[in-house]
């Protein structure tokens, strides 16, 4: 199953473009963007595949590379969940404004160095926000598997805190290209080659035409107005 309201909106990361962050107000000069509370792990394939990439992290990517060294980069939370550490009110591997290796994620910053995708160093919610797959068993066994956007509500009772939240905001719906084709890489990690090929065939030449987004339909349809009246002018 496939939100393809979402898939083919203009929606794009604006991580250093105007993002707001996670708090319970704007905070767009922390740079955090959804960085602020750190990461939960999926499984142990998960957690090992971030060792690997901790171990490859050298001083120059990451601000707090000798406090985790002293310290260590995890914790638990309440539930005693294992996830990354929060360091002066973010994430670990968060590098601040002013940092000389660079603003943001420590991952990306290397991967980018390296030449390799920033998603097969991160945690792996860090590269599927704000992409969601949520799987369903029925009764008689059968999986449904849905890929939507994280909404505000995902993140539990804290969401209902966040000041701004960017699939809610008109600000991050201003892509060059359909979110489908945006996310090419990680749709293709989470649902495989041959579904995301079908997929795009599906969104490129598609049977109906999906409704604009929630968070900028009332913008489509003050245009559809605008649009009605000037041609009812003309005639």
């Amino acid at each position: 199953m496939i939100d393809a309201t979402f898939f083919t909106s203009a929606y794009k990361c604006i991580y250093g473009e105007g993002c707001q962050g996670i708090h319970d107000e704007p905070t767009a000069s922390l740079a955090q963007g959804c960085c602020s509370f750190g990461a939960h792990f999926l499984d142990k394939d998960d957690r090992r595949s971030v060792e690997k990439a901790v171990a490859r992290l050298e001083p120059r990517h990451w601000k707090n590379h000798a406090t985790a060294q002293k310290k260590g980069w995890t914790d638990e939370d309440d539930d005693g969940e294992t996830k990354t550490r929060v360091v002066d009110g973010a994430c670990i591997f968060h590098n601040p404004p002013g940092f000389g290796g660079g603003t943001g994620c420590a991952f990306h910053i290397a991967a980018v160095e390296a030449g390799e995708r920033h998603m097969d160093w991160k945690p792996d919610v860090c590269w599927q926000v704000p992409l969601r797959l949520e799987e369903h068993t029925e009764d008689s066994g059968h999986v449904i598997s849905t890929l939507r956007e994280w909404k505000r509500r995902d993140w539990g009772a804290g969401g209902d805190d966040f000041a701004w939240w960017c699939t809610e905001t008109t600000d991050a719906f201003i892509g060059g290209e359909p979110a489908f084709r945006y996310f090419k890489d990680e749709l293709t990690e989470l649902m495989g080659a041959e579904a995301y090929g079908i997929l795009s065939i599906y969104l490129e030449r598609p049977r109906a035409t999906p409704l604009p987004h929630p968070a900028v339909r009332g913008r489509h349809d003050s245009r559809s107005t605008t649009a009605a009246k000037v041609s009812k002018k003309k005639n």
